[in-house]
């Protein structure tokens, strides 16, 4: 898939619908630096250029959406996101506004710095893979940024079909990986044994 173009803006879905069952806590209301985890993912996004940022939630909706009122997010319910994550993707990729030059998808529990993100757009914008994708010690780590032409199939995922997942399979050849020499693009809160070991990544107390 060469030569794709790069029109108008960068747009961030922010999942945040999940039951966040493992954890026992909502995971977009976890501490972090000060703030709420998607308080500062939010604020992440917009400080690495990305000009759309919506967050999609869903379980503990109103104390989710109640800490980003000001934030500059576009907040979308997924009013079914008992159902899986694919679901929350749909309703995210429907609230893009277009045109746009590529779109970035990540949990909520996956912290990632501005300048991480920055980067990794950066690599992708001036590249021509559909997928682009972080790696640390050969692994694959999140964010994704899918190229504009994709977003029609973003709105398509389904949990029968694996959602995502199988749009990032769906074109090995056209999937750039980027060594981004920070092993935070593999973090994942799951568990409180997770969240500490994401703190301690990020350099944060407690």
């Amino acid at each position: 898939m060469t030569g794709i173009a790069h029109p108008g803006e960068v747009a961030a879905i922010l999942l945040a619908a999940g039951l966040s069952t493992r954890m026992g806590t909502p995971k977009p209301l976890l501490l972090w630096d000060g703030r709420t985890l998607v308080e500062y993912q939010v604020a992440q996004l917009f400080a690495a250029g990305v000009e759309q940022v919506i967050v999609v939630t869903g379980h503990a909706a109103d104390e989710v959406e109640r800490v980003l009122v000001g934030s500059g997010a576009r907040v979308v319910r997924n009013p079914e996101y008992r159902k899986g994550r694919a679901g929350s993707v749909r309703v995210g990729a429907a609230a893009v506004r277009e045109p746009v030059a590529a779109v970035l998808t990540l949990n909520v529990d996956q912290p990632r710095p501005a300048q991480l993100i920055r980067a990794l757009v950066a690599a992708h914008l001036t590249g021509d893979a559909a997928i682009t994708v972080p790696v640390w010690a050969g692994r694959r780590g999140h964010p994704a940024v899918f190229a504009s032409v994709l977003l029609p199939e973003l709105r398509a995922v389904t949990e029968e079909g694996e959602g995502l997942r199988a749009v990032r399979r769906a074109y090995p050849a056209d999937t750039r990986e980027v060594e981004l020499g920070d092993p935070r693009v593999l973090i994942d809160i799951n568990t409180p044994a997770s969240y500490r070991e994401a703190r301690r990544l990020f350099g944060l107390e407690g």
